[in-house]
């Protein structure tokens, strides 16, 4: 599953980087960074949460 970002709606208010840190990290100049564009199985519950609660909803999954 591949991770979709929607940078121009992200707001990078580090909601996901609360829930899912081994997958998103916001950095000092306010970017969000993706250290894993696809996942597996083991952090699909975690990120499908850091995309629930995005207050922007810039983030999706993909099956691709």
């Amino acid at each position: 599953m591949k991770i979709i970002v929607d940078y121009d709606l992200c707001e990078a208010n580090a909601k996901c980087m609360q829930v899912c840190p081994e997958v998103f990290e916001v950095d000092d100049d306010d970017n969000l960074i993706l250290h894993k564009e696809t996942i597996d199985d083991s952090l699909k519950a975690k990120v499908e949460e850091a995309i629930r609660i995005c207050p922007r909803q810039a983030l999706a999954l993909s099956k691709d």
